[in-house]
C-alpha cells in the first residue's frame, strides 16, 4: 500500500458508547468532516459482508466509493475495504478501554493510482490532519448526545 496513515485518540467515553457510535457507518457524516453522505447497499446494522456507499470531498475532489465490512469484532475492531471506488482503500477502527475512556485508533491505507500515486506524500499528510480532526469531532459529537 502506498499510503498508510494511523492516528489514535483518547475519547472520554465508555468503550460501548464510542464503539457503537463510531462503528455505525450511518453516523460517519456527523463526525467525518470529509464525508458528505452515506448510503447502505445492504440492510443495517453493520456486519461482516455489509456494503456501504460513501460520498466524500478530499483535496478538492468529490469521491464516491463502496466499502465492504471484512472484519468485525464488536467493541474491539472494524475493518472495511473498498469494493468499488477510485482506488483500493482499507479503513480500520480499533477500540480499547483506557484510563479516562476509550483509546480509539483509526487507520487508512490504500494504493492510489494516477495523480494520487504522484501525490501520495501530500495525500498522507492531508489524511493525517483530517483523521486527527475527525477523532476530535467524534468526541464533540458524543458530548452533544
Amino acid at each position: 500500500m502506498d499510503v498508510d496513515v494511523a492516528v489514535e485518540a483518547l475519547i472520554p467515553y465508555p468503550l460501548e458508547v464510542v464503539a457503537s457510535y463510531a462503528g455505525d457507518p450511518g453516523n460517519a457524516p456527523e463526525w467525518y468532516a470529509n464525508i458528505v453522505s452515506v448510503r447502505w447497499r445492504t440492510p443495517p446494522p453493520v456486519a461482516v459482508g455489509s456494503r456501504v456507499e460513501f460520498e466524500a470531498r478530499f483535496l478538492g475532489r468529490r469521491l464516491r466509493y463502496t466499502y465492504e465490512v471484512v472484519e468485525l469484532q464488536p467493541g474491539a475492531r472494524l475493518v472495511m475495504r473498498t469494493a468499488d471506488g477510485p482506488f483500493p482503500m482499507e479503513t480500520t477502527y480499533t477500540w480499547e478501554p483506557a484510563p479516562g475512556g476509550t483509546r480509539m485508533g483509526l487507520r487508512n491505507r490504500g494504493a492510489p493510482s494516477g495523480f494520487g500515486k504522484v501525490a501520495a506524500p501530500l495525500m498522507a499528510r492531508a489524511m493525517t490532519s483530517a483523521m486527527t480532526k475527525d477523532l476530535a469531532r467524534l468526541t464533540e459529537r458524543l458530548r452533544e448526545r
